[in-house]
């Protein structure tokens, strides 16, 4: 598998992280990472209601806010949530966002 680039967990900052989990569509894709480690990137968008290239710009925003990394895996693209470098860089951020966001979720 090939790694993406993506921020460096110093380089990781508040702002954008609120930024890109700010749209329902990318929680929701968050959400599905989470509870599904080295899922796909088809596998966790399956049953949005989101064009694929709408699909594309929101895990490029994910990608470079530092939320996930993304691999190419021949043709898929392999999701996982960056649960280490966020709660090193944020304590305690990430685990009520999730569970709000399970919460919520449909």
């Amino acid at each position: 598998m090939r790694p993406l680039p993506q921020p460096a967990r110093e380089a990781l900052t508040l702002a954008l992280v609120l930024h890109a989990i700010g749209d329902p569509v990318r929680l929701e894709l968050v959400r599905r990472a989470s509870a599904n480690p080295e899922s796909t990137c088809a596998a966790l968008a399956d049953g949005l209601d989101v064009p694929i290239s709408t699909l594309s710009n929101h895990w490029r925003i994910l990608r470079e806010a530092g939320l996930i990394s993304m691999a190419v895996d021949g043709r898929h693209r392999r999701i996982r949530l960056r649960a280490d470098d966020l709660s090193d860089r944020f304590p305690g951020l990430l685990g009520p966002i999730l569970r709000l966001a399970a919460a919520e979720s449909p």
